[in-house]
């Protein structure tokens, strides 16, 4: 056997060990991608018109957000991992608050950088000269980009990357590391032209296929933007009971009504109290209830001034019904 047929046997071995062991850990999909630099043209358009909203860690560290090598010195492979969230949950009324699917359980960067650390160690078990490092929103590394190219998905016209077997109900992460394998191949865009995400978003944050304004956008309001300050009329008016959020682009897509399937890790399961809450229990909450309710949880994010002022805007809209 030539040398270079034994080099993309071995690559081939470690791609089919690192994916079957992903499996083993509970992610639901794993893909490899060659990595390198990436063109930033569409992103340095998207943050000249501002679509970015106060979002400044957005504009920074571009020299490492577009090329791995930048996060890890001689990186020659990015793996791409998701894990489903989805399930299914009763509708709320307008007395209740609505909170985002993916917020309902525990913290998905807990949940999946424990899995990723295990799988690198893994890695370097198998590969004893391999170096890496594990990214879970961690630092500023493409993640929809390189889900695409590893093959896990397409992106969706709503932004998010979109699976054939869960939709588009996926989180994702990246180990990069310095050993080169055998890659996948990205899949088509199964979007065609279907265009429900854009018409359905009630303040036209989609402003075209695959790019998103914040400044519109309800899950940056009700997440990102400190809770002092105060929501503009055109979105709060559309947020409806939406207190952490907003699923309604991902709700209409045809992928995600046909395919989701429910997540098979239990911490991502809702706690009883992020359940369709009584609006009057968000807009009554003390800090050491919020404390005790979203331990270990993303919404911590938006913190309880963000909260409480999201309820106050759910409580005025039910009001407009």
């Amino acid at each position: 056997m030539e040398i270079l047929d034994w080099l993309i046997m071995k690559r081939y071995e470690l791609l089919q060990k690192i994916k079957t062991r992903a499996l083993e850990l509970g992610f639901d999909k794993v893909g490899v991608a060659k990595s390198g630099p990436i063109d930033a043209s569409i992103y340095h358009e998207w943050l000249e018109k501002g679509f970015h909203g106060q979002m400044a860690y957005m504009a920074k560290y571009l020299d490492k957000r577009f090329d791995p090598a930048q996060l890890v010195p001689g990186a020659k492979s990015v793996i791409s991992l998701a894990m489903n969230y989805y399930q299914k949950t009763e509708e709320s009324s307008p007395d209740q608050g609505t909170i985002s699917l993916y917020a309902l359980g525990d913290d998905y960067h807990e949940v999946m950088r424990e899995k990723m650390k295990q799988l690198l160690t893994d890695i370097c078990v198998w590969i004893p000269d391999c170096e890496g490092r594990v990214f879970v929103d961690t630092a500023p590394i493409q993640d929809k980009y390189w889900a695409v190219k590893a093959g896990i998905g397409w992106l969706g016209k709503h932004g998010n990357v979109i699976t054939k077997e869960f939709g588009s109900w996926v989180f994702l992460g990246e180990i990069v590391i310095t050993e080169e394998l055998e890659y996948d191949e990205p899949i088509p865009d199964y979007c065609g032209t279907c265009r429900k995400c854009l018409t359905a978003c009630p303040t036209g944050a989609i402003v075209t296929p695959h790019i998103v304004d914040a400044r519109k956008c309800i899950s940056y309001w009700t997440i990102e933007v400190n809770g002092e300050q105060k929501i503009p009329e055109t979105v709060a008016a559309k947020m409806g009971n939406l207190v952490f959020g907003c699923d309604i682009c991902q709700n209409v897509c045809p992928w995600n009504k046909k395919f989701s399937k429910q997540t098979k890790e239990s911490r991502f399961r809702a706690r009883p109290h992020n359940i369709n809450p009584a609006l009057t229990d968000l807009t009554n909450m003390s800090l050491e209830t919020f404390r005790i309710w979203y331990q270990k949880s993303t919404i911590k994010r938006a913190k309880l001034k963000g909260l409480l002022r999201n309820a106050r805007i759910a409580l005025q809209n039910k009001t407009c019904i």
